[in-house]
């Protein structure tokens, strides 16, 4: 056998083998979800750790199967190398053990002679081939189980423990849209120039502001609800309304938890309630300004008809914000 592949054992015409996958330079192994097909990686060594029966979760859909099902293609080509070499020599031996190793005559049907010769050759077992995945750029760990793992991209489950905690994911994607900005200012000068005359640009900074709206909507309705057991009766018919700062401080207050509002300073609870009329008048309205508005953010210049302008640093200053926002209400139910 080559070597990375051993025989364990044999019961019958059923051969048993072990094909070992190595880790890559950082000792992590490849997961491929078995639904999605996306690719997610493992510390090999708590991954060794875990019971033989475990069922994993895919990190980006949440697939949920058993371990075995989370091989990875080249993890599978390996395997089959080696399963493809014993076969050649099982052959080889049973062809062997038919013929012989000397030649031999039968008469045919028309009654010539007819002669058989067989000679077996060594078999020499190439390597199998290595293993060459998407290599990791960050180690999570997950504050459950411990399990350290890497993904490529958005995800809302850990591998072992599934479902992962609602501040967890907001953090990582006001995370992601740090990391949104600072892609943009690494973009060539030219580049640059011909994105922001096309008003890319500006779409990706409203985009932004709409984002973070998004982001504490989830955290907040998913903190309600492990808090309050009447969580679904209060919020009967108040539609979407973790979309709305005031609205959502005073829900959390009627539910018997600090007030958000002065969780945080005065200056930044005001720089969010004009982020939040920012974001609505873009999504609803184009931008334009109305007396909505106006009634929301008093002490802005702008007049009913014009178009608001947003920047870069706007967006930076709603993310550190927002940031803080979150943390307050990840630790409304702690007090």
């Amino acid at each position: 056998m080559p070597e990375g592949a051993e025989m364990v054992g044999r019961r019958g015409d059923t051969f048993e083998m072990r094909v070992s996958m190595p880790p890559d330079d950082h000792g992590f192994i490849g997961r491929q979800c078995p639904d999605c097909a996306q690719m997610f990686r493992v510390d090999a060594a708590d991954y060794e750790g875990l019971p033989d029966d475990l069922e994993l979760s895919c990190v980006y859909c949440g697939h949920h199967a058993e371990h075995t099902d989370f091989v990875t293609q080249q993890q599978i080509d390996r395997a089959r190398r080696a399963v493809g070499d014993l076969g050649v020599q099982l052959l080889g031996r049973a062809a062997e053990e038919i013929f012989g190793r000397r030649s031999k005559r039968s008469p045919g049907r028309s009654g010539f002679a007819v002669e058989v010769s067989f000679r077996s050759t060594p078999f020499y077992p190439q390597p199998l081939p290595g293993i060459d995945e998407e290599q990791l750029i960050r180690v999570r760990s997950c504050a459950g189980c411990e399990v350290r793992y890497a993904v490529f991209g958005e995800h809302r489950f850990c591998p072992v423990c599934g479902p992962l905690p609602a501040d967890v994911v907001a953090f990582d994607a006001l995370g992601a849209e740090t990391a949104r900005l600072d892609g943009l200012a690494q973009l060539p000068a030219e580049a640059v120039a011909t994105l922001r005359e096309q008003g890319v640009f500006t779409r990706l900074w409203v985009d932004t502001m709409e984002n973070l709206v998004g982001i504490v909507e989830a955290l907040a309705s998913a903190t309600f609800h492990a808090a309050v057991d009447d969580a679904a009766a209060r919020l009967k018919g108040k539609g979407n309304i973790f979309q709305r700062l005031v609205d959502t401080a005073d829900l959390f207050v009627e539910g018997g938890y600090p007030d958000l509002r002065t969780s945080l300073d005065a200056a930044t609870w005001k720089r969010l309630q004009k982020a939040w009329a920012v974001r609505h008048v873009f999504t609803h309205n184009d931008g334009i300004v109305d007396a909505k508005y106006l009634a929301k953010v008093p002490d802005n210049t702008a007049r009913p008809g014009q178009r608001l302008t947003i920047t870069e640093a706007t967006c930076r200053q709603a993310i550190t914000d927002t940031e803080a926002l979150c943390r307050a209400i990840a630790t409304l139910t702690t007090h």
